[in-house]
């Protein structure tokens, strides 16, 4: 419980992973009231609609005297916010499933569907690292690397497809991707693949990437190499970002932006070194950590009861 629970209007927000849903509770200034996070329920291999149905009544009775008015929900794969359908989130086992119509029924209040990283950025763009400036990007990095970004103060969206960042190829070489492409950023720089890298060469058991982090920073070389080459796949990828999109601020998340300096300058270096006539954005850390989703996710709720669906806030 992070706040007392007073009459008035409130949002339900709801952030939904794998293996975990987080909610909560978010009044109109942001203020997050109540936060809970539940195992994630599956029905024959998908999650569990219901399930978030459940939830955001269980949101209702912890409000007390308080109206829950509307709901957001942030979800991983290809999000179609306009449209409120999860087009294909692997993960979840969703294929061209209508949840916001399917929970605005069950709910009987305004719902929204948003990406979980567009909605974190969401998040970041209006009270995070990234406020203040027009054009800005929010790349999380953990198991997968995927990025939102904001062009003259308008959300990139494009049904759903939008910045999938870690998808860019940045070793033609390299290891194939999940997605059947080779050399996937993902497959250089995620927090998964690095563990993974750094077990492989060295024998070690290591399943963190925090461990590598914490190697690097004792000088192990093995370390320093895996995370070199990981760095300079994160710097070739926002060169082409940089490029295409020029953002003011770019704010790192994820499990590796945890390393803090050891990741980021670094890869400030290395992006300054490919930068010629694009704009050097100014690389930060995500302000908002696991709060971000639910954030984001209660933004859009209220954007949703008072009838707005674009802009940053």
């Amino acid at each position: 419980m992070d706040g007392d629970l007073k009459a008035g209007q409130l949002v339900a927000a709801i952030d939904v992973g794998g293996t975990s849903i987080k909610t909560a509770l978010v009044a109109e200034d942001l203020r997050v009231v109540h936060t809970h996070r539940t195992a994630t329920r599956r029905v024959a291999g998908s999650v569990d609609v219901d399930q978030i149905a459940e939830l955001i009544e269980e949101l209702r009775s912890a409000a007390g005297t308080a109206t829950v008015c509307g709901v957001g929900v942030a979800a991983p794969g290809i999000i179609d916010e306009r449209q409120g359908v999860a087009r294909a989130a692997v993960n979840l086992g969703w294929r061209e499933l209508p949840l916001r119509a399917l929970l605005s029924e069950a709910a009987g209040m305004p719902v929204a569907l948003g990406h979980d990283v567009r909605t974190g950025g969401l998040a970041e763009f209006t009270v995070g690292a990234a406020t203040g400036v027009r054009n800005a990007m929010f790349m999380p990095i953990g198991t997968g690397i995927a990025a939102a970004v904001l062009v003259d103060d308008h959300r990139l969206d494009a049904d759903g497809y939008a910045g999938e960042i870690g998808h860019i190829v940045v070793d033609p070489q390299g290891t194939v991707c999940g997605c059947g492409t080779r050399g996937c950023l993902e497959t250089v720089a995620s927090a998964m693949h690095i563990a993974r890298r750094y077990a492989e060469i060295t024998g070690r058991p290591v399943i963190r990437a925090a461990d590598v982090a914490d190697a690097v920073r004792a000088g192990d070389p093995d370390a320093v190499a895996v995370w070199g080459r990981a760095v300079e796949g994160l710097a070739a990828a926002l060169t082409t970002a940089c490029t295409l999109f020029a953002p003011e601020i770019v704010a790192i998340g994820g499990g590796l932006a945890e390393s803090g300096d050891t990741l980021l300058a670094p890869l400030r270096e290395a992006l300054v070194g490919r930068l010629t006539f694009q704009r050097v954005p100014k690389l930060v850390p995500a302000s908002l950590g696991d709060n971000a989703g639910c954030i984001g996710s209660a933004i859009m709720a209220w954007q949703a009861v008072s009838g707005r669906a674009e802009g940053p806030a």
